[in-house]
């Protein structure tokens, strides 16, 4: 079977995570990554063997460092089937020309503005949309967590409407130059925040508010959830509908913060400490007058991985069920654990 050509254009906190899971796809390969600047990060590259590529202004600052350059991002571009854009916000609408003079699909990030692409993508909800498209842009995490939830229950229940207030962590781990130190921040000062309107470039019609606060920590966000549903139902059949979805995780015990279910995740060897599903409380689901009510945690930096793999798919016409793309991504996450052992 011929692989499809998947290129990395910027190697940072998830663009380092698709390389490694589309490495392990049986339908897919690495054929390069692209980096700026030589850091840290650029020796992992070299460790895994990946093939590097940068600007041709900076392929000899790169060598010096003992760095092989394969090439420039224009070489890189032009050797692929599909990139997917790992840049920083608001920089992969740069390099939309380049991608349009190539001739190549691409996947830009939740960084990005929706009207980058034609179409936003969450694989539970409207992976069949994305079908042999040429442009696709990956929700965020907390979008993609909220559509994960919403999308199942809006399929059985209908939703009259929702309101999730999203704590946010404030940045990245390695992000040493963001804050806030001790301020809880407006983030944005506006209501609704972006994510609702993103929710709905995935779900038209879905009722939803979101508000949003970013606070001092820089492990997962969490998601205040609460929901009105058409249909009465009870609790025990909508939590047989949560643990119906492969991409949520329920969480019990005695855990109840963000930074107990990181550790787990460390217990559990995961590569990263990554954790691909939506997290939710058990102990926090309940259920009153149409209304549900809980609470789950979104690991930022991991999430949105598994959904870049299956939106490869979906364009490139790999795979046309959802589901069954759902589960060969799911499947290549435990090949990436074992790999990490």
């Amino acid at each position: 079977m011929t692989k499809v050509k998947v290129s990395i254009n910027g190697y940072g906190t998830i663009g380092k995570r698709v390389a490694d899971l589309v490495s392990v796809q049986n339908d897919m390969e690495v054929i390069g990554v692209f980096k700026l600047h030589p850091n840290y990060e650029t020796k992992i590259v070299k460790k895994k063997k990946y093939p590097l590529y940068t600007i041709k202004e900076n392929i000899e600052s790169f060598e010096k460092m003992g760095f092989e350059i394969k090439g420039t991002l224009e070489d890189m571009i032009f050797d692929s089937d599909i990139v997917i854009d790992c840049t920083p916000k608001n920089i992969g609408f740069t390099y939309k020309k380049l991608y349009e003079d190539a001739n190549i699909k691409a996947i830009w990030q939740g960084g990005e503005k929706k009207n980058i692409s034609n179409k936003s993508f969450n694989a539970i909800s409207n992976y069949d949309q994305l079908l042999g498209e040429k442009y696709a842009r990956v929700v965020s995490c907390n979008t993609t967590g909220i559509c994960r939830l919403l999308y199942p229950l809006n399929e059985i229940y209908n939703i009259d409407y929702s309101h999730i207030t999203i704590i946010r962590r404030s940045s990245n781990i390695k992000n040493i130059n963001k804050g806030p130190i001790d301020s809880i921040v407006l983030d944005p000062i506006e209501i609704p925040s972006h994510h609702s309107y993103d929710v709905n470039t995935i779900i038209p019609n879905l009722n939803i508010i979101t508000t949003s606060i970013k606070v001092p920590t820089t492990f997962m966000h969490l998601q205040v959830v609460n929901v009105k549903l058409k249909k009465d139902t009870n609790i025990e059949k909508i939590k047989n509908i949560i643990y119906s979805q492969s991409r949520i995780k329920m969480i019990d015990m005695d855990i109840c913060s963000t930074s107990q279910i990181i550790e787990y995740s460390r217990d559990l060897m995961r590569p990263r400490n990554d954790i691909w599903e939506n997290c939710i409380f058990l102990n926090s689901i309940n259920y009153y007058n149409n209304h549900l009510y809980l609470y789950q945690a979104i690991d930022p930096e991991a999430i949105v991985i598994p959904e870049n793999i299956d939106c490869i798919r979906s364009m490139m016409q790999l795979e046309n069920d959802k589901f069954i793309s759902i589960k060969k991504t799911n499947d290549s996450l435990s090949r990436l654990i074992k790999c990490n052992l």
